[in-house]
Formats: C-alpha cells, structure tokens, sequence
C-alpha cells in the first residue's frame, strides 16, 4: 500500500506524530532540522519513541531546512546533507506500515511587497528542497506551520513540480474566530479552498495559536468548504512564558480530547505540534485508535 492508497483508503482517523523542536529542546539541544546533521542520534530516538505509539505518518526533521531559511539564519549545515539526513532518519525509525512525510515550511521571510524575497526565489527554494527529500526517499510532503497562504501555495506548487508524490497541507492561525485567521488575514476557508485547488491531497491546520478545541472550529470551516481530507496538528495547549522560556503543558488526555474534537469536526489526519510528546501522542491514539481501523 502506498500513501496516496492509505489516504484514499476507508481509515476513518490516520495518525501522525508530533513535535520534534521542543522535544530536542527538552533534551538540552538547539531546537532545529541542522541536528539531523550535528546531533543524529537524539533524532532518531524522537523519531522513534513516535513510531512505538502507533501512527502512521512521520515526519522528517527538516521543517526550515530550505536555502532561504538556512542562509538567513546561518545555521551552518548544507542543504542537501541536511535533508537528506532528515528523511534518511525518519526512514530508518520508521515501522512496517508506517510512512515518512518530508517537512517543509517557511522560508521564514514575508514575500513582496510585504517583505524582501520575490515568490520565484521562495518557489525555487522549495522546489529544491521538495527534490532532496524526495531523492532521501520520503513516501510524500507536508508544507506545514504557513502563515502567508500565497508562501504556502507557492510550496504546494513547488513540490508538485518538483515530484509525483502526494503532498499535504497545513497552515498555522492566530485566532478560530472571525472566520479563523492567520497573522496575515488569510480566512480558514479561502486556505482550505486555495490549497485544495493548487493540488495538495489533504489540508488543514497546525501550531498557531490555538489550542486543540479551538482548532476543532476552524477545521470545521474548512469542513463545509471542501471534500479533501482535512489535517490537525495542534499545540499542547497555549504556550506561556516562564523565565523566559515557551512552555506548553497541557496534559496528554485533555490534549487527546482536544484532537478528539477537532475529528468531529471534520479531521481524518491528526497529529501534534509544539509542545507534544510521545505521551500526547500515545494518549491521541489510544483514546481515537478504535475509531482508526
């Protein structure tokens, strides 16, 4: 069975898992895809400890691994190791049964005329990242934590040029009222409609600034606007300052209950995003997994 085969199949809820970064941080590490080069083994343990919870999509630890993003930050890794790193990880982690879906999101520049990167520097960089992953051997792409929808289209679009494979998408709101919004004013529903169009085989939401039952709100704007398989991938809750640190700390069963919301209102692939563990994804499986065959 191929991913595109599971997507298509008559799995009610497919899993996905959850965060990487914080849990990287939690290990005294840099949060960031360059520790799939400098630091692999805290990788692959993640990675997993994630695959003995019973998903069946993982993903690669290469969210901002693309040229834009590594050369402005300086981080100080090479693209193409660095992703092709990220998938060779994921791959080896991963479970019978189990797929890997290569991590792209943003480039982390507003595209013009908000800011300086033109649409065709940002596509091309997807583009190659899109083509490294794929050539790592991903089974398809997820373009997640996307606030710009036109930075997100530009992605869907890069990766479908750049490969056969199915590719995902899901996009980060700052609030679930007000038709849902992003930090940019794109609606829920236009992300859901665009996405869908450009090509991506299932749409969604991820991170942002919702927690899991406000996510359920706007995945279930996005319900009554198109038929494609819709994604959540929720925080641990809200994140909150101590000692100047982001923390999230809602427990696994709230969160599981919050991802058990967001399925009623429309999502079939649900996963988390910052702040989860493989506690909060274990608890999501093992409350929605009778509901999965």
């Amino acid at each position: 069975m191929s991913l595109l085969d599971l997507l298509e199949s008559e799995r009610k809820t497919i899993f996905i898992d959850g965060a990487m970064g914080t849990q990287l941080g939690a290990a005294g590490l840099e949060m960031g895809g360059q520790n799939s080069v400098t630091n692999p083994d805290p990788v692959l343990a993640i990675h997993k400890e994630y695959a003995a919870t019973g998903i069946d999509l993982m993903i690669t630890n290469t969210l901002t691994m693309n040229r834009v993003n590594v050369d402005a930050h300086n981080v100080g890794v090479d693209v193409r190791a660095v992703n092709l790193a990220g998938a060779e990880l994921a791959k080896a982690a991963a479970l019978p049964g189990q797929y890997v879906l290569g991590d792209i999101s943003s480039t982390g520049k507003l595209l013009q005329p908000y800011g300086p990167l033109a649409e065709d520097e940002a596509y091309a960089a997807f583009k190659e990242q899109a083509a490294l992953l794929a050539e790592g051997g991903v089974d398809g792409f997820i373009v997640e934590t996307m606030v710009d929808l036109r930075e997100a289209l530009a992605a869907v679009h890069a990766v479908r040029e750049a490969s056969d494979l199915p590719v995902l998408a899901s996009i980060s709101f700052n609030t679930a009222g007000n038709g849902g919004r992003t930090i940019m004013g794109n609606t829920a529903q236009d992300c859901a409609r665009a996405l869908a169009e450009a090509g991506a085989c299932a749409v969604g939401a991820n991170c942002g600034s919702l927690d899991p039952f406000e996510m359920a709100a706007v995945i279930a704007l996005m319900s009554a606007v198109t038929s494609v398989p819709l994604i959540a991938q929720p925080n641990a809750g809200k994140g909150r300052l101590v000692d100047k640190r982001l923390v999230f700390d809602m427990p696994p069963a709230t969160f599981a209950a919050g991802v058990e919301a967001c399925v009623k209102a429309g999502a079939r692939l649900v996963g988390g995003c910052c702040g989860t563990s493989p506690a909060h994804i274990k608890a999501m499986v093992e409350l929605l997994g009778g509901a999965a065959a």
